[in-house]
């Protein structure tokens, strides 16, 4: 199913072949789902790699700046895929800012406090507990 919010473009899958629902949202602020299943159709850690290792060589494209500044909420799951988001971005050449427990405000400004050339922020925000999101 295809959504337009303003100048946005939401891209959601809904529904499987089976009809089943799926639970991976992409979107221009990041991707989220819930965490687990079938790569493509829910957050799986080939998800997680795939999604990092495009940011970091769109990022080492873009920039001479390769240093990433990570944060995370409290999730269940956000160790999970920090250690995965932090393992992908080193063996991509990328230099790791780790503020571990933090708001998207503050990966934001410890992206200029820290000099970064960018950040990602692991959090699912309002969705259920379940789910993640880069």
């Amino acid at each position: 199913m295809h959504f337009k919010v303003g100048f946005l473009h939401i891209f959601a899958l809904i529904l499987t072949k089976k009809g089943q629902a799926l639970t991976l949202i992409k979107s221009i602020s990041g991707i989220r789902g819930t965490i687990g299943g079938n790569a493509g159709d829910s957050l799986t850690p080939k998800d997680i790699v795939e999604i990092t290792s495009s940011y970091a060589h769109w990022l080492k494209q873009k920039t001479k700046n390769h240093r990433v500044v990570i944060g995370r909420d409290a999730r269940i799951s956000g160790e999970m895929v920090k250690s995965i988001v932090q393992g992908t971005l080193l063996a991509c050449g990328i230099d790791v800012i780790d503020i571990d427990l933090s708001t998207t405000p503050t990966v934001e400004m410890a992206v200029v406090e820290e000099n970064a050339g960018g950040g990602i922020i692991i959090t699912a925000s309002h969705n259920p507990r379940n789910w993640n999101a880069l």
